[in-house]
């Protein structure tokens, strides 16, 4: 029987990244697991000018950014479950692996888009790019049909 004690949940604030913190925070909950919820500001959306990133992400915007990590928790699993937030900056993929190799995740869970055709061709999928490059099992949900 596999016993988790640390789970990597990437955030995005995407619908995708809910649902998959409900699996997360689930897991966490089930195993009494740490609960590291990750957002990562992508360095190549300032590519052009990396004095803006400087400027651009503070100490004030990575204490909204945990606060608002923290509100994704779903409200009746908040005492239960220990979480620890994570802001960081840089290319995703290489944070989300770079975190799990650190805080030796047992498992990754992420929301994935689902992109298709000449969008995925071109963009490639962050999280299929971290279920070839994790260290760990990978749990990609998608969000729930309506």
């Amino acid at each position: 029987m596999v016993n988790l004690e640390n789970i990597l949940c990437p955030i995005d604030y995407s619908e995708y990244s809910k649902e998959a913190l409900k699996y997360a925070a689930s897991f966490a909950m089930k195993d009494k697991a740490k609960l590291y919820l990750l957002h990562v500001t992508d360095i190549r959306a300032f590519e052009q000018n990396l004095d803006v990133m400087a400027k651009q992400i503070n100490d004030e915007m990575i204490k909204q950014h945990k606060s608002r990590l923290l509100d994704y928790i779903p409200e009746k699993m908040k005492n239960d479950i220990e979480v620890e937030v994570l802001v960081n900056q840089g290319i995703p993929v290489d944070e989300i692996i770079d975190v799990s190799k650190e805080k030796k995740i047992d498992m990754i869970v992420m929301g994935s888009r689902g992109r298709t055709g000449i969008a995925h061709i071109m963009l490639g999928s962050v999280a299929e790019n971290v279920a070839r490059k994790a260290p760990c099992p990978v749990l990609i949900a998608k969000q729930p049909r309506r």
